[in-house]
């Protein structure tokens, strides 16, 4: 076990340092979690989420043809014409952003609203960095507010058989998803204080985008009917999201070769996959998979549990924090898959309802993300479009806007989840 920790260490400290070499990194780390024996044969291809790849290229591919319409530029025109100055755009865009992905997974969020803010940036001539930090984090924060905002929030839903209502009021109370929004309107005036100081005024322009296709904004738009419809289904394929975005991006590229009769109609889009963000995926799984396979994950959960004890109160607060903690350096869906059976273990043990233990895990784990730029999978994918555009990510800079949001969205969630479950 001692290997694994000091391999996963020394990884997350070079990624952290090296920021423009992270996934290089990653992959090499999980080569080595795998030619040591850490992650046995049998568990590479399981310790992968091709879900996630397939859904990050699909979406990537639309997306590309979704800015060629201009769409974005358009989007980017009616939201300037709204505010007043920069610090309301970077707000309104942070909570377009989390109303989408508390029905969209929150990687495909980020992939959608990115090039809206990028329109936006190069208009006024600011930097899109904290922009596309604000969309990340917002688009996590959400991600617990229905059953299917997030991954971590459908294996809630599925472990405690929890049906799509059941997030919005649960064993007669208000459920989970108030205590998702209480924290979004805190952490919206965090970020409106963090933007305090850009008050340029935003220039009217005398005239809208015109946008010179419509059909990209309705395949992307038709992905997310697809994908809130395929949540419903009792059965279906791991990968069922990927398909779809997958399939939707085909959809779009014989559309477009159609429309033009050139290669590039194809390969234009398929270039503007990151294929670098994709690889550092792949490597932080193969990592995960060998710690998990070393018994790290178990030993984390184990302590949490140990410090909690039979003190329900206790044991909530270390759940909590502990997820917040943990998810800020490691995927959370591994260790929410490994938390689920736990905590039914330990509520059964002192004969508690395992509900506040399962919705304190859940927005711990699903928040604590934000900490850190490889926290989420929605950060990496933010980052990683920012790399395309020419622009790097300081960690500073990141955890300069994702620290303070957590804590502005963890805090109000944590004392209502008790106050409404804690007594049950």
């Amino acid at each position: 076990m001692l290997p694994a920790i000091a391999l996963f260490g020394i990884t997350y400290v070079l990624m952290l340092t090296l920021t423009q070499y992270r996934p290089y990194i990653a992959l090499a780390s999980g080569l080595i979690f795998i030619a040591t024996g850490m992650l046995p044969l049998d568990q590479i291809i399981p310790s992968i989420d091709f879900n996630v790849l397939l859904m990050i290229a699909g979406t990537m591919g639309l997306v590309s043809l979704f800015i060629e319409s201009k769409m974005p530029s358009l989007l980017a025109d009616l939201i300037m014409e709204k505010v007043p100055n920069v610090q309301m755009a970077a707000v309104a865009l942070a909570v377009f952003a989390g109303v989408i992905s508390a029905f969209v997974d929150n990687v495909a969020t980020v992939l959608m609203v990115a090039p809206v803010a990028l329109a936006i940036c190069r208009n006024l001539g600011t930097n899109p960095v904290p922009f596309i930090i604000g969309i990340a984090v917002s688009s996590n924060l959400q991600g617990a507010a229905t059953l299917v905002g997030d991954t971590t929030a459908i294996m809630l839903g599925s472990y405690a058989d929890m049906s799509f209502m059941d997030f919005f009021w649960y064993k007669g109370r208000p459920s989970i998803f108030f205590a998702v929004e209480l924290g979004a309107v805190l952490s919206a005036l965090i970020l409106a204080w963090l933007f305090r100081k850009e008050k340029a005024p935003i220039e009217r322009r005398g005239q809208r985008t015109v946008v010179s296709d419509y059909v990209p904004t309705v395949l992307l738009c038709g992905t997310i009917v697809m994908l809130i419809c395929a949540s419903f289904l009792p059965v279906k394929p791991d990968i069922t999201n990927g398909m779809i975005c997958c399939s939707m991006m085909l959809v779009g590229l014989v559309y477009n070769y159609i429309l033009r009769r050139e290669i590039i109609a194809i390969k234009g889009p398929l270039k503007d996959i990151d294929f670098e963000t994709i690889g550092l995926l792949v490597g932080l799984f193969l990592m995960i998979g060998g710690i998990t396979a070393e018994g790290v994950i178990d030993a984390v959960v184990a302590v949490l549990a140990e410090v909690g004890g039979d003190n329900i109160f206790v044991l909530y607060t270390v759940i909590v924090w502990g997820s917040v903690l943990v998810s800020a350096f490691i995927d959370n869906i591994p260790y929410v898959a490994t938390m689920l059976p736990v905590i039914s273990g330990l509520a059964a043990s002192i004969g508690i309802d395992p509900t506040v233990l399962f919705f304190g895990l859940l927005s711990g784990a699903t928040l604590g993300g934000n900490c850190t730029p490889v926290g989420a999978s929605a950060n990496i994918a933010g980052i990683g479009i920012l790399r395309k555009s020419g622009y790097e990510v300081k960690n500073a800079d990141f955890m300069r806007i994702g620290i303070p949001f957590t804590f502005a969205a963890v805090v109000p969630a944590y004392i209502y989840i008790w106050l409404l479950y804690g007594g049950m």
